[in-house]
């Protein structure tokens, strides 16, 4: 398996401290690689969401790689532009935004999906049939883990409903708009291709009506192992079935359509390790708590979304099997994880949250005034310090004192 070693996070804490976010780049790009040779022989890109990871010295590795990204706001595409992506290689899909951000990602050059038919009308009224556009469809399909990151159901935000194709149509007719690319995503965690068939058999009705059209976004949340006996989304399956849908349903316009997808977190969730160290042990008549110098200021998602992370007390691999609760050190209920089974856990030892590298320090916040912590990116057996820990400056940067 491609991961780092026991020795190699607890070097790096030693010589960067804790807590801190470890990157394995040769992990991301075995994730790519798996895209990349699934779909070999289709024409199909892949557009990194950028929302997971946006450390500046990530996206040029993806870069790198060859894929290209997806960006969920102006600014990601600005740092997207700052990191070499070119405009044709950005792609950036707007979330309920003033459309002021839809016109300045216009002038930058890269590719827009509009999520709202208000949005759209001021897009066809300011720029009519000289720039063209994807539009983000909601397929009423119920997926993902967990609601909360469930984007193509009947109640989310995300998106014009699919029954309202009819106002869509009126309205790009009415602007003249060229409509390139249709783009529709159901959520995170979706472990069954099938979910992905059905969006592609809502937009096989709809494909018809486009005359322009030249891509299928199908977008991105793909599963990724958090537990034992977890499995990754089958991405050979899902190649071989959006194959077959497409060469059963031609388009027909007559021309062949690209297919985008957006992975994010199956890109650099398992590159990624949380390396903290235990303050405290404190026995009760409930549990055991180990209380370790990070909390959900640095990783969220178990709090946010009752996310597994598989924790490892890598100081004392060997040690006798003990239940305890891992909990943080900010002044809320911040529990990582409760009733865990872990070696035995003494004051000092390390611990390590794996699949840390997707939505870990992109949500991270300086809650309780604390500090942010490092990130350090490991590439071909070297150690680079990618952003420095912060320091009480920072905690004061911007504020402007009376």
């Amino acid at each position: 398996m491609n991961h780092l070693s026991n020795e190699q996070l607890a070097g790096i804490a030693q010589q960067f401290g804790t807590p801190v976010y470890v990157y394995y780049a040769e992990k991301i790009k075995e994730q790519y690689e798996k895209l990349t040779t699934a779909f070999k022989g289709q024409d199909v890109v892949f557009f990194y969401a950028s929302k997971a990871l946006t450390n500046i010295n990530i996206l040029k590795y993806i870069k790198e790689l060859g894929a290209n990204v997806d960006c969920s706001s102006i600014n990601e595409v600005k740092l997207a532009l700052h990191a070499g992506f070119t405009p044709a290689r950005i792609l950036y899909t707007s979330n309920g935004i003033a459309f002021e951000e839809i016109a300045e990602a216009k002038e930058l050059g890269v590719h827009i999906n509009i999520d709202s038919i208000s949005n759209l009308e001021k897009f066809g009224k300011t720029y009519g049939h000289s720039y063209p556009v994807g539009l983000r469809l909601r397929p009423n399909i119920m997926a993902g883990g967990n609601l909360k990151i469930s984007t193509g159901h009947d109640k989310s935000k995300f998106g014009i409903p699919v029954d309202q194709i009819e106002k869509i149509l009126e309205v790009v007719e009415a602007n003249n708009i060229f409509v390139r690319n249709l783009h529709i995503h159901t959520g995170s965690e979706i472990k069954d291709v099938d979910v992905f068939v059905k969006g592609i058999e809502v937009l096989f009705s709809i494909i018809p009506r486009f005359k322009e059209l030249e891509s299928i976004d199908l977008g991105g949340g793909f599963k990724v192992p958090y537990k034992d006996g977890d499995h990754e989304t089958d991405i050979n399956l899902l190649a071989q079935k959006v194959g077959e849908a497409f060469a059963n349903h031609p388009n027909p316009n007559g021309k062949p359509l690209q297919v985008w997808f957006e992975p994010g977190k199956f890109m650099v969730s398992e590159s990624g390790y949380l390396v903290t160290e235990v303050n405290v042990l404190k026995q009760t008549n409930a549990t055991t708590f180990v209380g370790v110098n990070s909390g959900f200021n640095h990783l969220i998602r178990p709090m946010f979304y009752d996310a597994y992370h598989r924790i490892e007390n890598i100081s004392n691999p060997n040690g006798p099997k003990q239940h305890y609760a891992v909990v943080g050190n900010i002044c809320e209920t911040d529990t990582f994880a409760w009733d865990r089974e872990l070696n035995e856990v003494r004051e000092g030892d390390l611990l390590v949250f794996y699949n840390a590298g997707a939505y870990g320090f992109e949500m991270s916040s300086n809650f309780n005034s604390r500090y942010k912590p490092a990130e350090v990116l490991v590439k071909e057996g070297q150690i680079h310090l990618i952003r420095k820990r912060d320091v009480f400056e920072d905690l004061l940067k911007n504020q402007v004192e009376l």
